[in-house]
């Protein structure tokens, strides 16, 4: 499903290399980051974010990671096997989740953090300039299309209460 990929010195430490910068906001994304790069060999870049967090009904700060890679497999098949490979990684649902799993986003909590990874393919696109980077670092091969998460990650709270 997946390979290396090699590009020039700067694009490689940048997308690569150890995981993007920005203090404690962006440390939150630094599980999804590294799963995304070296269990799914996906092009990922982490960039500090401001969250519109459900549980609290604030905005809280946090962090994203945009991620590409390239499949010869079918969406759902993809989807299927980038969670089954979470999970076996040690990441576990969150409290009352409260995701889309018909749109194939899900959430999960690592070291601290609660993350929503969200599924895309080439039929949709962010235009963000990480999407762009993370993008063009994949080399497809013949018969593979590009495939894109976008990781909203906030720090891990319990759930919220229903009422």
């Amino acid at each position: 499903m997946h390979r290396p990929f090699a590009h020039s010195v700067i694009l490689t430490a940048l997308i690569l290399g150890t995981p993007t910068r920005g203090g404690a906001q962006v440390d939150l994304c630094l599980e999804a980051e590294r799963f995304a790069r070296e269990v799914m060999e996906m092009a990922a870049l982490s960039e500090p974010d401001t969250i519109d967090d459900w549980r609290t009904r604030k905005m809280v700060p946090g962090c994203r990671v945009t991620a590409a890679g390239g499949t010869r497999l079918e969406s759902s098949e993809t989807v299927e096997l980038f969670y089954e490979k979470l999970r076996e990684a040690g990441w576990v649902r969150t409290p009352d989740p409260r995701d889309a799993p018909n749109e194939a986003s899900l959430r999960f909590r690592r070291s601290g953090a609660d993350c929503l990874f969200n599924f895309y393919d080439s039929s949709m696109t962010l235009a963000t300039e990480a999407e762009l980077v993370v993008s063009d670092a994949v080399p497809l091969q013949s018969g593979e299309s590009l495939y894109n998460f976008l990781v909203l990650c906030t720090p891990a709270m319990p759930a919220a209460p229903r009422g």
